[in-house]
C-alpha cells in the first residue's frame, strides 16, 4: 500500500505494540495531515490516560520504538507526533505507482456481487431533472465497484406498471399508435400522461374504458401487452436517448422495472403470511418491524397488500429485495433514491430481515439523495411551476459550453465535441462534487466556471497537461523520469498522489463520490501551484529534471483522468 496515512498507521501500531505491548497494537494513531510537518500523530494523548503515563512521555515512547522509518519524527507541545517523509521515499513511492497501470488502486479480495438499484424513472412521466441525481450517483458508483473488481448488476426499476396505464393505453388506442410512438419518442410524456388524465378525470365513459383495461393489462391480455410493449419501447427510446446524451453506461439489459415483480407479489404475500413476517390488519396484509411507531405510538405497518387487494410500492420493494438476494446472489445492494424515501426503506429492510429473506451476510443500504434546488433555494422547476425535463436541461448546459469556448478558434466539429463534454462534465461534476445526501443549488454560471471546484476546472487541468506533452513531442506514456523531487511544489504534489489508490477504495466502500471530487480539486490546485513554479519545458531547465517533471506531469494526469472517468466525467484532450 502506497498511500502514506495508512503506511505510518501501520509503523505506528507496530511501535505501539513494541512500546507497551500488543494489546495496544490496534489503536488508532489518529494520523492527520499538519502544516507543522507531512503529518501528525496524536495517539499518545488519547493513550496516555489509560496508560497512566504523561502524553509526551508516551509519544518519546513512540518515537523511540520506530525503527526502520522512511522519515523523521519530532515530539512536540504535550505530546504529538510530527511525521515528515523522506524525499527519496516519496520518489520511489510516485515512481512505483507511475508503473503501476491501476495507480496503487488494489483489488477487493474476495470480489463482491453489488446491486445498484439506480435512476428509474416513471415511464408514465417525463424524465425530469429530478432524475438527474439518482442516474448519475448511482453511475458512478457502479463504474467504482467495476473498477475496483466487484461484479455489478445494474438494476433500472422504472416506473412501468400500475392503474396509470389503464387511461393511457386508452389514450394510446384514441391518438393512434404512430402518434403516440411520436410523442413519447420526442420526450412528451408528461404531456401524454396530461391529456389521458384529463380525459379520464372528465370523460366518464373513457374512465370505465380505462378501469377495465387495467384489469385486462393485470390478466395478462395478449392485445393489452402488445400496447403496453408499444408504449414502453417508445418511452424507453427516449430514456436512451436521455442516457446516452449524459454518458451513463445504463442499457437495456439494466432495465428491471415494476412489472418485472408483478408475477411474484402473490407469492410474496402468501410467503409473508404463511411464515408469520406478516399479519391482516384492518383488512390490509402488513409487516409490522419492531421499532416503528406512528405519531400516536402505535407500531408503524408496511402494508404489502391494501384492503381492497391491491399491490404498493412496499410489495414491490419486497419481492425485489428477495430476488435479489435469493436470485442475483447478491453481497450488497445500493438503492440511489432520494432521501426523502428514508423511512420506507429503513422499514422495507427491516421487514426482509424479519422475513430472512435480508440475512445479515447482505448488506442493504439506501444512498440518500438530497433535492435539486434553483438558485432561489427552492426546488428546480419552470417558471410556470413545473419540473423541468431532464434533456431540455442537458442541452441548455451544452449550449453554455459552446458559448463559453466560442472564441477559441476550433472548427465547428471540435468545438461541438469539446462543448458537449464541458457541458455534460459540468452537470455531472457539479452533482458528484457535493455530499450526495445534502440539498444541491444547480446554478449554471458557477457550474460551467472555469475556477474553483468545477467540472471545467478539473478538464482544462488534463487538457493542460495534455498540451505540455504536444509541446515536448511525446506520450505521456514514455515519460517515465525518474521522479527526482527538488522544488517543494513538486513534492506537495508527489505526496498527495500516493493516496489516490486508498481514496478509490474508501470511496466505494462508504458511497460518497465527493470525496473523490475533492481529491481531484486539490490535485488540480497542486498541479496549478507546480504549473506557476516548476518550468518543464524551458531550455533551461537540467535534462534530468525536465524528465522528473514530465513523469510527474503524466502520473498527475492518469490520476486526474482516471478518477474523472470513475465519476463518468469525460475528459476532452483540448479546451
Amino acid at each position: 500500500m502506497t498511500d502514506p496515512q495508512i503506511v505510518l498507521t501501520e509503523r505506528v501500531q507496530q511501535a505501539l505494540a513494541h512500546a507497551f505491548g500488543p494489546e495496544h497494537a490496534d489503536a488508532d494513531p489518529l494520523i492527520r495531515p499538519s502544516q507543522f510537518a507531512d503529518f501528525q500523530a496524536n495517539v499518545a494523548m488519547s493513550l496516555a490516560k489509560r496508560l497512566r503515563r504523561a502524553p509526551r512521555e508516551v509519544a518519546e515512547a513512540i518515537k523511540s520504538a520506530l525503527s526502520d522509518f522512511p522519515g523523521t519524527v519530532d515530539v512536540s507541545g504535550p505530546g504529538f507526533l510530527n511525521i515528515t517523509l523522506d524525499d527519496s521515499w516519496i520518489e520511489s513511492e510516485a515512481q512505483r505507482v507511475l508503473a503501476d497501470p491501476r495507480l496503487g488502486v488494489g483489488s477487493i479480495a474476495p470480489s463482491q456481487t453489488v446491486v445498484i438499484d439506480y435512476s428509474a424513472p416513471n415511464a408514465a412521466k417525463e424524465m425530469h431533472v429530478g432524475h438527474l441525481r439518482t442516474t448519475i450517483v448511482g453511475d458512478s458508483l457502479a463504474r467504482l465497484h467495476e473498477h475496483l473488481g466487484n461484479t455489478v448488476i445494474r438494476q433500472n426499476h422504472l416506473g412501468d406498471w400500475g392503474t396509470p396505464f389503464g387511461m393511457l393505453i386508452e389514450h394510446l388506442l384514441d391518438i393512434g399508435e404512430e402518434t403516440a410512438v411520436a410523442q413519447l419518442e420526442a420526450g412528451m410524456g408528461t404531456e401524454f400522461y396530461q391529456a389521458a388524465r384529463a380525459k379520464f378525470d372528465g370523460d366518464e365513459a373513457f374512465k370505465q374504458r380505462a378501469r377495465v383495461r387495467v384489469t385486462t393489462l393485470q390478466s395478462g391480455d395478449p392485445d393489452t401487452m402488445r400496447l403496453w410493449h408499444v408504449f414502453m419501447d417508445a418511452t424507453v427510446r427516449y430514456f436512451n436517448k436521455v442516457y446516452q446524451l449524459l454518458g451513463v453506461t445504463l442499457t437495456d439489459a439494466d432495465l428491471a422495472g415494476e412489472s418485472m415483480y408483478n408475477p411474484m407479489l402473490q407469492k410474496t404475500c402468501d410467503d409473508l403470511e404463511a411464515s408469520g413476517a406478516a399479519v391482516i390488519s384492518d383488512g390490509a396484509l402488513c409487516v409490522f418491524p419492531p421499532g416503528f411507531t406512528g405519531s400516536d405510538d402505535k407500531p408503524l405497518p408496511l402494508i404489502i397488500r391494501k384492503s381492497d387487494g391491491g399491490y404498493g410500492y412496499a410489495s414491490t420493494d419486497m419481492a425485489a429485495i428477495r430476488y435479489r438476494v435469493h436470485d442475483l446472489k447478491a453481497d450488497r445492494i445500493l438503492y440511489v433514491v432520494g432521501s426523502e424515501q428514508a423511512l420506507h426503506f429503513r422499514m422495507v429492510f427491516a421487514a426482509a430481515r424479519v422475513a430472512g429473506w435480508l440475512p445479515d451476510t447482505v448488506s442493504a443500504e439506501h444512498v440518500q439523495i438530497g433535492m435539486m434546488l434553483g438558485k432561489d433555494g427552492r426546488r428546480f422547476k419552470t417558471r410556470s411551476g413545473e419540473s423541468i425535463k431532464l434533456f431540455d436541461l442537458l442541452q441548455e448546459a451544452i449550449a453554455r459550453a459552446t458559448a463559453a469556448i466560442s472564441d477559441r478558434g476550433y472548427d465547428e466539429a471540435t468545438k461541438s465535441e469539446i462543448a458537449r463534454a464541458v457541458g455534460m462534465g459540468a452537470v455531472k461534476y457539479a452533482d458528484l462534487s457535493v455530499s450526495h445526501d445534502s440539498e444541491y443549488v444547480l446554478d449554471f454560471d458557477r457550474m460551467l466556471a472555469f475556477t474553483g471546484n468545477t467540472g471545467p476546472y478539473m478538464q482544462y487541468a488534463t487538457a493542460r497537461i495534455r498540451s505540455i506533452f504536444r509541446r515536448a513531442g511525446i506520450e505521456p506514456s514514455d515519460a517515465k523520469g525518474p521522479i527526482l523531487l527538488g522544488d517543494p511544489a513538486e513534492r506537495a504534489l508527489a505526496l498527495h498522489l500516493l493516496g489516490f489508490g486508498s481514496l478509490v477504495e474508501q470511496v466505494a466502500e462508504q458511497s460518497e463520490p465527493h470525496r473523490l471530487c475533492a481529491f481531484l480539486y486539490e490535485t488540480s490546485s497542486l498541479l496549478s501551484t507546480f504549473y506557476e513554479q516548476c518550468p518543464v519545458l524551458r531550455p533551461e531547465v537540467p535534462p534530468e529534471t525536465r524528465a522528473s517533471r514530465l513523469a510527474l506531469c503524466a502520473l498527475t494526469m492518469a490520476v486526474l483522468e482516471t478518477g474523472l472517468g470513475l465519476l463518468g466525467v469525460p475528459v476532452p484532450e483540448r479546451m
